[in-house]
């Protein structure tokens, strides 16, 4: 229905009416400031001209039009917001030429089309009307369509800005602004920019810099002139970051805990979830000395997120073996994995819990040079205590669900503060970088998913030997990851195997080994006979499921199976990394819910290079498929193995831009 009703011309000629009686009395109602004094000769004397203004600030654009112009055409793209757009002007007289530049999008919108009719336009004494920056943006950084548009028509581009004092500004990629009337208007024109036909690439560039120059500096005097602060300034975004009620609330909370905090711990540590000796660190006490040099400090949450960011480290250490690197995590899977695999220079501790006293004092004891968070760690207190001790703060391996950006979305006096905090985000895909930047993130980059680029865990591990020999003769199913609720759908898909591979032996590595116990006890009620790794059982030739319930060994049973379920998927926890698996050569099944792996199974799915399954008796179909046949599994390897291939890339990216807050090499 709505669908009909915007695509009605009718309808859309209303709308349009309505948005220019809008413009009209903004603009009519408005006690108007302008420079230069000499504004209405300064624009005659470059008459026919491209006019070029910001794209968050084009709503007054049509009033600007002077007496004397025969013919005003605007450039307007052809998607269905622009429709709106070209009904407003409409009624202004305002001529169009459809089509915009691509920006960042790969598909074509039209822009050599339009840059064409434009050029014909200027030729027959008509003024263009153009917004500078193109979307999805960055914002405000100015086209080098437009000044093509000026060195093949031989006319000049003149920046103008229009500001109200009073108006809206939406979160949008360039910050949308509708003006609101009975108001203080601002105009402001900058100088001319020409360029030369035959000018180099050199001085095409020094004329996209001077409009951008132009541009800005009228729009801050526009803004002045109003009275009002640019939505895009740092004054305003400083109001707009301001925490809001549901933030302070949360702060106010986490300070009111502290006499909790030593129960919980406690309660923690007899759970096996806390090391005792390790307790003073989240309080923020270190147990170490800060190092002399310029300190990175990089925070993973668990195990995930530190095994994407770990070959990030090695790289960074081995490149600048002047820099020293802190790795906080907040597991203890993750911190004997990080004891591990560390460069023997860098130095772990356990994040402090997220309390404003703590990190406050985790900070001043470290004093971090730049902060790294990993994937989705937005942690309140401590993106707030880092930026107000001024600590530069990045996101790498940005992940933001659809269902998470709606949800802060929502709470945008929660997220705004938070995700403003970051100087940078790398996100996971573009989708995700624009998602950031409508939270609040000043700068979202889409680079790839560090997990692709990350080495597989190790395999040649010193109890694999062993292992082997007690697999000798067996064929191996593996449930990698699995989380509460899977075991049991493996164990049924057990049974319905063993009917056709008798000699089957799953083995099954819980995501939480402390889980280990309780898993047995649920195949017992199944029948099934299980032996745990942790108490140092090898699977014999009268077992049927093996718990692999120790840490740091994945790759090992990754390197033992032929075909490997990848959890969290049969439940709705979002999935596990599926790269690991395919890089030591264990083909993928997996189930439904792999949201938090959007990317990498969208696409090995589509490239038949992975199967998703729906339950038990899918789950074994599957499995037996595979086991059975090796020219399908080899087949689909190697279309996974390619997946993988294609997916690579976000380490070198990544580097590339924690560059700039680097020091220089000495």
């Amino acid at each position: 229905m709505s669908k009909r009703l915007f695509s009605s011309p009718r309808f859309m000629a209303g709308l349009g009416q309505l948005a220019a009686w809008y413009i009209k009395l903004v603009y009519h109602s408005a006690r108007i400031r302008r420079t230069p004094d000499d504004l209405d000769q300064k624009l005659l004397q470059e008459d026919p001209q491209i006019f070029c203004t910001w794209h968050g600030q084009f709503l007054l654009s049509p009033m600007m039009r002077p007496d004397w112009v025969p013919e005003v055409v605007a450039m307007v793209a052809r998607h269905g917001d622009a429709e709106f757009i070209a009904a407003a002007l409409k009624p202004f007289g305002t001529h169009f030429a459809r089509g915009a530049g691509a920006g960042d999008r790969k598909r074509d919108r039209g822009g050599a089309q339009a840059l064409r009719e434009a050029v014909r336009a200027l030729g027959r004494g008509a003024t263009i009307v153009i917004t500078a920056d193109v979307p999805p943006g960055p914002a405000r950084r100015a086209s080098k369509g437009l000044v093509t548009m000026a060195q093949l028509s031989g006319r000049p581009m003149v920046p103008f800005a229009m500001a109200t004092k009073h108006f809206l500004a939406f979160k949008t990629w360039s910050a949308l602004t509708i003006n609101l009337p009975f108001s203080t208007l601002g105009i402001a024109v900058g100088d001319a920019v020409r360029v030369k036909r035959d000018a180099s690439e050199e001085e095409i560039e020094e004329a996209r810099l001077a409009l951008e120059k132009g541009l800005n500096e009228a729009m801050a005097k526009a803004y002045a002139l109003a009275g009002s602060d640019d939505p895009l300034s740092e004054a305003y975004q400083e109001k707009m970051n301001r925490p809001g009620l549901l933030l302070k609330t949360y702060r106010a909370l986490t300070f009111l805990g502290k006499p909790f905090v030593p129960a919980l711990l406690a309660f923690r540590a007899r759970h096996g979830k806390e090391e005792t000796e390790h307790r003073p660190e989240r309080y923020g006490i270190a147990s170490l000395p800060r190092p002399d040099g310029f300190l990175i400090w990089f925070h993973a949450a668990s195990v995930g997120e530190a095994n994407s960011v770990l070959p990030l480290i090695e790289t960074l250490s081995e490149a600048r073996p002047d820099l020293r690197i802190l790795l906080t995590t907040g597991t203890v899977t993750s911190a004997m994995l990080a004891r591990a695999r560390l460069p023997k220079t860098a130095i772990h501790q356990y994040v402090p819990l997220d309390n404003q006293d703590y990190m406050r004092r985790f900070l001043q004891h470290w004093h971090p040079d730049l902060a790294v968070l990993i994937e989705s760690e937005i942690w309140p207190n401590l993106l707030l205590e880092a930026k107000r001790e001024k600590v530069p703060l990045v996101l790498i391996n940005g992940r933001v669900s659809q269902r998470s950006y709606r949800r802060w979305r929502r709470l945008s006096g929660l997220s705004r503060p938070l995700f403003s905090a970051f100087s940078l985000v790398l996100a996971q895909n573009s989708v995700m970088a624009r998602n950031f930047t409508k939270l609040g993130a000043p700068k979202a980059i889409g680079v790839g998913n560090l997990k692709a680029d990350s080495p597989p865990p190790p395999a040649d591990l010193p109890g694999r030997t062993a292992l082997e020999e007690s697999l000798a003769g067996r064929t191996v199913f593996l449930a990698a990851s699995t989380h509460a609720g899977e075991e049991d759908l493996v164990a049924r898909a057990h049974l319905a195997l063993r009917e056709e591979i008798p000699d089957l032996l799953t083995i099954i590595v819980p995501r939480h080994p402390e889980r280990g116990p309780g898993i047995v006890k649920e195949l017992q009620g199944l029948g099934l006979s299980s032996a745990l790794r942790s108490r140092g059982a090898l699977p014999s030739k009268s077992i049927d499921i093996y718990i692999a319930d120790t840490i740091g060994e994945l790759g090992m049973f990754y390197a033992q199976a032929p075909v490997s379920f990848i959890g969290g998927s049969l439940v709705k926890h979002g999935g596990q990394n599926p790269v690991e698996a395919i890089k030591l050569g264990s083909a993928v099944l997996t189930g439904p819910s792999w949201y938090n792996f959007r990317d990498s199974y969208s696409e090995l799915i589509a490239g038949r290079a992975c199967i998703q399954v729906e339950d038990a008796p899918g789950l074994a179909d599957a499995a037996l498929a595979l086991l059975r046949n090796g020219e399908k599994r080899e087949a689909m390897m190697k279309r996974a193995e390619t997946s993988v291939q294609e997916m690579s890339g976000a380490l070198e990216k990544t580097l590339s831009e924690l560059q700039a807050f680097l020091p220089p090499v000495k």
